[in-house]
């Protein structure tokens, strides 16, 4: 076996649904992707949609990271498997029991798209290995080189960075379509990023969020703008008494966060570390987005600044996983890979208990 292209990865989805008619649900996003391939996601849980808290969980956002489909694909199998067999789950050293798999199933709805981005997946498979962003033409001016929209930098948070980060900050964002982090021309200008939005809609009982990515062998948690802080509330994304200040470390600006926050997220983030680290000693590191670098736009970050912006929605947790290593670069071989979906899947299943307790 070796790296799922995009018809294996839909297949996978499918089959799951089609298995498992029990404990799972084939959901159809509303749009298609730039080039009109039609995207799915599975909901897993014992319970009616609807009735538990959610996370959602989303991979194959940049193109080149193949890995993170099959992360989420095998833990989806894994978790219906065992459910199904009244098993426990073990990843080398961490083991999970028929318990802990029955508590996941039916207390949490697990909402899992494995394939954010098919036609930059499709792209990076067959053409160009390292191409990143999606494959929207509309702003290239026909040149190739300056196709497509960086999905993790497109969702609504803090979008004009020129306003409000520093000048000196150099966040990792760009309004040239010719570079790699081209945010695009609006927020949720593209399909892909309007999908993962809907999901949340969708699933209004969603209380947490990860997007799985490489490398770095980190779990990022919110903010990516500048360091987190939570004394001062005033110091947050939406006051412009702060343009113009974000994005430089130990200065006179930190991004507001919520001292229960900051400390859930932490506990949630390290006991995903210590669950990859079980399986085979990998160390993954529990961090701020920022503190890898800063950054706009990102999707752990529009996850929990909706309720900021709006009261109306829940609160949701943010998360994104950083996932190999620069030795093995975004395609590791694949003997490699499959320990590292072992690795994170035992840390994406103790996230979801941590997170039910």
């Amino acid at each position: 076996m070796s790296y799922l292209n995009i018809t294996e990865v839909e297949s996978a989805v499918t089959s799951l649904a089609t298995a498992f008619p029990g404990t799972s649900e084939l959901i159809d996003l509303p749009e298609p992707s730039v080039e009109e391939r039609a995207c799915h996601a599975l909901r897993i849980g014992a319970a009616p949609s609807g009735t538990n808290d959610c996370a959602v969980l989303i991979g194959g956002v940049h193109a080149r990271e193949w890995g993170s489909c099959e992360i989420l694909i095998h833990l989806v199998a894994d978790l219906l498997e065992a459910y199904d067999a009244g098993t426990g789950l073990g990843y080398g050293g961490t083991t999970f029991t028929a318990d802990d798999v029955r508590k996941i199933l039916r207390e949490l709805d697990l909402v899992v798209f494995p394939l954010v981005n098919p036609d930059g997946r499709r792209y990076s498979q067959t053409v160009e290995p390292l191409w990143r962003k999606n494959r929207n033409p509309a702003r290239s001016g026909g040149d190739p080189e300056r196709i497509g929209v960086d999905i993790n930098r497109n969702y609504d948070f803090l979008f004009d960075f020129a306003t409000a980060f520093h000048p000196t900050a150099a966040p990792r964002v760009s309004t040239d379509p010719g570079d790699i982090v081209y945010q695009g021309p609006e927020p949720f200008s593209e399909p892909e990023t309007r999908n993962v939005r809907w999901l949340f809609d969708t699933w209004p009982r969603t209380r947490w969020f990860v997007d799985v990515h490489s490398y770095s062998e980190d779990m990022l948690t919110v903010w990516g703008d500048d360091e987190n802080q939570s004394d001062d509330g005033l110091q947050n994304f939406l006051n412009p008494d702060f343009d113009h200040l974000r994005g430089l470390g130990a200065d006179v600006y930190g991004e507001f966060l919520a001292k229960s926050d900051a400390d859930d997220s932490t506990v949630l983030a390290e006991r995903f570390c210590a669950a990859v680290h079980g399986v085979r000693g990998r160390t993954y590191r529990a961090m701020s987005g920022y503190q890898l670098y800063p950054t706009s736009g990102t999707s752990d970050d529009y996850a929990y600044s909706r309720h900021i912006v709006d009261r109306r929605k829940g609160k949701i947790l943010g998360f994104t996983v950083e996932w190999g290593d620069e030795a093995g670069g975004f395609h590791p071989p694949w003997a490699e890979m499959k320990r590292i979906v072992r690795d994170v899947d035992a840390g994406l299943v103790q996230f979801c208990l941590a997170a039910l307790a």
